[in-house]
């Protein structure tokens, strides 16, 4: 049997001929998977269009940064070592290790009532980042991307700086368009860090374009033989989405456009030596390329500053840690707030846990894990400003008022981008998952205005 023109085209110099024929025809190069980033309208009215995750990962000590817990009675008792002040109309108490971020008094939304269910750093940061502490679970930027898409379709929905464990980003069971994209991974110098597997020299676009449109040409024909195979529509689909990049990312990761003033600000390239626990990560940089991100459209963005596990000279690392964070998180929401975006854009701030406070006489200056009672903060999207929401009791060591449970802020961040917490689910293993968990989380309406 001879092979018909149609044969010949596809076999023939790897089948371009039949992609101009195609072309020639109308039909579509592209992928179209049952999954995509496709920008999706909330179920309900949202305060917030995107969130950036600002994550200390190790625990920052609540009691030395936004839970004072001075002296009181007569014997003395774990608190707060470092000297606090009120600041801004509200009088909100912040530490004297962060007076940049103290400028923010007024729209800082403090959580004193934060706890989780274990001591465990790999576990608590698994929960705080998924939801389940044992096993691999989508992300919460994968369930946000999942649930409400990019605005922008060249761009991912979900990305992830300075990274170090791929539980952050993994989308888990969730098709893999949900992926968070690591930028900066283990440590990595920030200022070469990259989108891997979107940059190519030696061909020219048009000539990637053919490429691509080749490769998915045969992936979509394998497709036809293995219908609902969501990993196979999820690459067709990333694939898609790594060669619209190339035109838009590296663009963004290029701040040779910023101004002398915009990078002094953001302290860029400054923290690159290593203090104690506090480690090199080139902050400033991240929370730049983080508001970079956020105004071309990327919904979900983390921040990713460690290590805060001061166990010993707890004194000298905590104020590393906060020297290397402050003041670029300043100019972030400095920058938020001209451009307009505070008022669309959730900020959080927090680790997996909190740490216990130091007696005045205790010389050891070393600390521990504290899960029953520690800090995080929001900023934006119609949070009370200069609020704070719970407390832990006169030694920081339980929370007593207001108690907030990851799934809780879960649930309220969710809610604050129009998804229903406790709806949003997802079909696997032969039974729905949701972010929140079987127990379901609450939201946390008292914390908004």
């Amino acid at each position: 049997m001879f092979p018909t023109r149609r044969d010949m085209l596809q076999t023939v110099s790897c089948g371009f001929g039949y992609l101009a024929l195609q072309a020639l025809c109308g039909q579509p190069g592209t992928a179209l998977g049952a999954e995509d980033l496709t920008q999706k309208v909330p179920a309900h009215p949202a305060r917030a269009k995107r969130v950036i995750f600002l994550c200390m990962s190790g625990g920052p000590a609540h009691m030395d940064t936004f839970d004072y817990k001075p002296q009181t009675g007569k014997e003395p008792h774990p608190g707060s070592a470092f000297e606090f002040a009120q600041h801004g109309e509200s009088g909100l108490w912040i530490s004297e290790l962060l007076p940049e971020t103290a400028r923010h008094a007024d729209e800082l939304c403090v959580i004193n009532g934060m706890h989780a269910d274990t001591t465990i750093h790999a576990q608590s940061f698994l929960q705080l980042h998924t939801g389940d502490r044992l096993r691999e679970r989508p992300s919460l930027g994968s369930w946000i991307t999942y649930g409400l898409g990019t605005e922008n379709q060249n761009l991912p929905g979900f990305v992830s700086f300075n990274t170090s464990k791929s539980s952050i980003y993994s989308s888990a069971f969730l098709p893999s368009i949900y992926n968070g994209t690591p930028i900066g991974v283990n440590g990595e110098d920030m200022s070469q860090a990259t989108i891997s597997n979107i940059a190519s020299d030696h061909l020219s676009y048009s000539t990637r374009r053919r490429q691509l449109e080749l490769t998915q040409f045969m992936n979509r024909n394998h497709l036809e033989s293995r219908q609902g195979d969501q990993t196979l529509e999820s690459v067709i689909e990333s694939m898609e989405l790594g060669f619209r990049m190339q035109m838009s990312a590296p663009e963004l990761l290029d701040l040779s456009s910023e101004s002398k003033e915009t990078l002094e600000r953001y302290r860029v390239g400054e923290n690159n030596e290593q203090i104690g626990t506090c480690k090199p990560s080139d902050f400033g940089r991240q929370c730049l390329l983080a508001r970079r991100f956020a105004e071309a459209g990327v919904r979900f963005i983390e921040v990713n500053h460690g290590s805060w596990d001061q166990h010993k000279n707890h004194r000298r690392d905590l104020t590393a840690n906060c020297q290397a964070t402050d003041a670029p998180i300043a100019a972030l929401l400095d920058d938020l707030k001209l451009r307009g975006m505070l008022d669309d854009t959730l900020v959080v701030w927090g680790g997996e846990f909190g740490r216990p406070g130091i007696k005045p006489e205790d010389k050891s200056d070393a600390t521990g894990h504290n899960s029953r009672g520690f800090t995080f903060w929001l900023a934006g999207a119609g949070v009370k400003g200069g609020y704070v929401h719970g407390k832990t009791d006169d030694t920081g060591s339980r929370a007593v008022e207001g108690k907030v449970h990851f799934r809780d802020l879960h649930a309220t961040i969710l809610h604050a981008l129009g998804l229903p917490p406790n709806e949003l689910k997802y079909w696997h293993a032969g039974r729905d998952h949701r972010l929140t968990g079987p127990e379901g989380g609450q939201v946390v309406s008292d914390l908004f205005a």
